[in-house]
């Protein structure tokens, strides 16, 4: 069985670290499935790939923080670029042939890339079924309503798409009453919850022994993400330590990120320089192990982090992105309602309420693991599974031989 996967690449490494955790997941759940993944990430080859799934690498694209969108690396116009993205996926849809095509957040893709390949399916392969994945946030209620409308989505939907699943629990935010979803969609809609991250390839123990913590040292672990924007967070915490009292052992790891510019990470290196008990690395592919080892997290509040902090459990102090998208902020403050984190306004961010917010979270237990719902893998891969066994079952249920053999014999003579 096959199934193809379309990761929106907008910004950041969320996107593709998503959708490549639910196709491992599928991989291993679903036996004889081949998963072929088209996206313009940057950093797909960064990521181990399972076996039985492979990649189509489209041109980079990119957005900045006003939400324009932008060829990333080539000397190309915008609208060159997506017209040859487009059919770049129109020729894989078209080749591959995928029972399922599993589309990440935007129905019709980036600047309706997806369009012609979309109306392709339901003209050529009418037997593919369409899946829309959406987080559990996409942006305020007042910036997608307008988007969706003015880009027909709600009656893309509608036409086009058998499913949309949704990674995120409706209690912390519900998109069918938040975005006014027409009762024709919202029907087709299944919250899953968050997704659950498996645990690194490392104990808590081994990193700490790597890292040659002392058994007073507490660990705190430092992420923004991709880093493309998360020079400020890192060096206001580095800022912070100023003001750290003597009788608190810290010890930092700082993962910068791939995508932030280099010329931040040096200024970032120089100034932890004078800090014997900070560590900076730019690019890890096991955070997870460094998350469950740590005893507590400062990050940016992107999906991903935060179901990595949500799955072990972590005391955490949380400063959301408001740009472009003001996702990460509506997350953070209805979890932070919730208690299940501290959130620090990007706009409040200063080393003392930093410091204040982390030493106070020290001393928070850690966070139930019952207390969200992170079932989004297997609730995906059970939708999934039963979708593609339907599929594949050849003979229909209700299959009468007295009453199809005569039909199918006079559909032979016709032709």
């Amino acid at each position: 069985m096959r199934l193809m996967v379309y990761s929106h690449d907008g910004f950041g490494l969320g996107n593709i670290r998503r959708m490549l955790a639910i196709c491992t997941h599928l991989l291993d759940s679903i036996p004889g499935l081949s998963i072929l993944v088209v996206s313009g990430s940057p950093m797909l080859h960064s990521f181990r790939i399972p076996k039985r799934l492979d990649y189509i690498k489209l041109p980079c694209l990119n957005r900045d923080l006003l939400g324009e969108i932008f060829v990333k690396y080539l000397e190309t116009e915008i609208n060159e670029t997506v017209k040859l993205r487009s059919e770049l996926i129109l020729s894989a849809i078209a080749n591959f042939k995928p029972d399922i095509f599993l589309v990440d957040k935007k129905p019709y893709g980036i600047r309706n890339e997806l369009k012609a390949a979309i109306e392709y399916l339901k003209i050529k392969l009418p037997e593919t079924s369409l899946i829309l994945l959406l987080r559990d946030i996409l942006d305020h209620p007042d910036v997608t309503i307008p988007e969706w409308q003015k880009h027909s989505y709600y009656e893309a939907i509608q036409k086009f798409y058998d499913r949309v699943l949704v990674v995120g629990n409706p209690e912390i935010f519900d998109i069918c009453q938040e975005y006014q979803l027409p009762p024709m969609v919202a029907r087709k809609v299944q919250f899953c919850g968050y997704i659950r991250k498996q645990l690194g390839r490392k104990s808590p123990n081994l990193i700490r022994s790597e890292l040659r913590l002392n058994p007073e040292e507490q660990l705190i672990l430092v992420t923004p993400g991709g880093g493309e924007d998360g020079y400020r967070l890192i060096d206001t915490y580095l800022s912070s330590l100023v003001l750290l009292p003597a009788s608190h052992k810290l010890r930092s790891l700082i993962i910068c990120g791939p995508e932030m510019p280099l010329k931040h990470q040096a200024a970032l290196k120089l100034k932890a320089a004078v800090y014997p008990q900070v560590q900076i690395d730019e690019f890890t592919d096991d955070l997870m192990s460094y998350i469950a080892a740590a005893d507590a997290v400062v990050a940016m509040g992107g999906y991903n982090t935060t179901c990595e902090i949500l799955s072990v459990g972590k005391p955490a102090v949380v400063v959301p992105r408001i740009k472009p998208s003001r996702e990460q902020c509506i997350r953070a403050e209805n979890l932070a309602n919730l208690g299940v984190l501290v959130a620090i306004h990007p706009n409040d961010l200063t080393p003392d309420i930093l410091l204040r917010s982390l030493l106070q979270q020290l001393q928070t237990p850690q966070i139930s693991q019952t207390a969200i719902n992170l079932n989004g893998l297997p609730k995906i891969s059970q939708y999934i599974s039963t979708l593609l066994a339907k599929k594949k079952s050849v003979i229909p249920f209700g299959y009468n031989p007295s009453v199809q053999l005569p039909k199918l014999a006079m559909i032979a003579k016709i032709v």
